[in-house]
């Protein structure tokens, strides 16, 4: 085929739906030629006794985001996307927060400015919708959605981010009407309020409260609702970070009534448990995170969720803050009361790892199984794919080469975030990827970071009426 860019010998590739060895031949960033044996010339990557699979796309990843006064993420665009690129992902698709009083476009400005020119990986982003008025709804939304930003998130918990149902249908119908994708994240306010003030009558602040003021029961109510407002408006929508079985159910329930929906759980759920917010000396501080961790039988039904397909998403829900930081976790209020403690942990880094380890290397999900919920999925969700996501003639040159053999124990020092600890510390996985290539240039090989800040690019998404 004459002179090639790359080529990925004696791998056995693995896509959402297929097994097999070849080599893959890679010119001008795509794909170009998929056989049992490349006879080109070109720089290779021997891929012997390794697995060579889409690069990752964590679809739901907060970075730069606005938290507060006086609080502030861990991760900007830099470190973020180097977290990412270094666990095995290739595309990542923060929020773009709409702050009281601006408008959609001013915060797209913004996160522009903070991303262009600093990205390790490519990115696409969400708009937050944070105050549908009627000008946004009717004029800027439809325009931005036109533009590629196809995918939206709202709010049904926090104060200063929840939307009223009307609110929600309003923006649902804006969905119907442009395809655009909505996610929504599943929490009641009221009820988790009304919970907080008993806490606080009881004098019960300690981190452990953030996990008994947001029990199962309010995402489960507030699940059904979000599902039976996308019933009514009939729009497909996203319920992001599902913690437990009680939410998967009504997932069950409105897709067996009709509704489109697509499920997402994330590490936190498979691994974490509300104990681990009980840490001595307010550690348990490093675990705060909503919807939080629960219990071993809904860490059971999650991973049963995984297997069956309630699942189609599993995304890191990165949100990084310093935890020995005044602002971060530790910040003078934090110390004081669970209420806080700023919202989110870092993992954007061991996200597929662990569900590499825990469910590849454990048997219970197959490697075309991975692939669908940590990459193509994402893609073909968001307006991405065949672009993303997939390993196949035409398609963007973005891999993961994973090693099975490579054993690790998970250590904070040894990551590439911003923030100073990982909620998974200590913990032992099984297969890591060790060459990750983002549109043919190698960025890093063999564990070593080759490839420079700014290789990463903006990816524009399509609506569902495009895709």
């Amino acid at each position: 085929m004459g002179e090639l860019d790359l080529i990925v010998r004696n791998g056995t590739i693995a896509t959402a739906s297929d097994v097999f060895r070849a080599d893959i031949g890679i010119k001008n960033g795509r794909i170009v030629q998929i056989a049992e044996h490349i006879d080109a010339d070109g720089t290779v990557v021997d891929a012997e006794g390794k697995f060579v699979l889409p690069g990752g796309i964590d679809s739901h990843v907060h970075i730069s985001q606005p938290s507060g006064d006086g609080i502030v993420m861990a991760d900007d665009f830099e470190s973020g996307t180097r977290s990412a690129l270094f666990g095995g992902n290739t595309t990542l698709m923060p929020f773009c927060l709409q702050e009281k009083g601006k408008s959609l476009r001013e915060a797209l400005k913004a996160y522009h400015a903070l991303a262009d020119g600093n990205c390790y990986t490519d990115i696409s982003f969400h708009l937050i919708v944070n105050e549908p008025t009627e000008a946004v709804l009717g004029q800027e939304l439809p325009a931005l959605i036109e533009d590629g930003y196809s995918s939206l998130k709202v709010f049904m918990t926090y104060d200063d981010l929840r939307l009223s149902d009307a609110e929600i249908l309003k923006t649902l119908d804006v969905a119907r009407e442009t395809g655009a994708t909505v996610m929504v994240h599943c929490e009641n306010e009221d009820a988790i309020r009304f919970l907080i003030e008993k806490h606080e009558a009881a004098g019960d602040v300690a981190p452990r409260a953030h996990a008994t003021t947001r029990p199962a029961a309010v995402e489960r109510e507030a699940t059904h609702r979000a599902l039976t407002l996308a019933e009514i408006v009939d729009v497909p929508v996203v319920i992001v970070h599902v913690s437990n079985g009680q939410a998967m159910e009504e997932i069950g329930r409105a897709r067996a009534r009709g509704v489109k929906v697509v499920g997402e759980t994330c590490p936190q759920y498979l691994v974490l448990t509300a104990d681990d917010l009980s840490g001595m000396d307010w550690e348990g501080a490093k675990f705060v995170c909503s919807p939080p961790p629960r219990d071993l039988a809904a860490q059971n039904e999650c991973w049963l969720g995984i297997e069956n397909g309630v699942f189609d998403l599993f995304s890191s829900d990165h949100c990084p803050f310093r935890y020995d930081d005044e602002r971060g976790k530790l910040n003078p209020r934090g110390r004081l009361s669970f209420r806080h403690i700023p919202n989110g942990i870092p993992g954007v880094e061991t996200r597929m790892p662990i569900l590499f380890s825990e469910g590849v290397m454990k048997g219970r999900i197959d490697l075309q199984r991975f692939v669908a919920l940590t990459a193509t999925n994402h893609a073909k969700t968001y307006g991405l794919y065949p672009q993303k996501g997939a390993i196949a003639i035409g398609s963007d040159a973005d891999l993961a080469i994973w090693d099975p053999k490579e054993k690790r124990t998970i250590r904070h020092a040894e990551l590439h975030d911003g923030a100073d600890y990982s909620p998974y510390e200590g913990m032992d996985v099984a297969g890591w990827p060790t060459t990750v290539i983002l549109g043919g240039r190698i960025m890093v090989e063999d564990g070593v970071l080759k490839g420079k800040k700014g290789d990463g690019v903006y990816r524009a998404a399509s609506t569902r009426r495009k895709a």
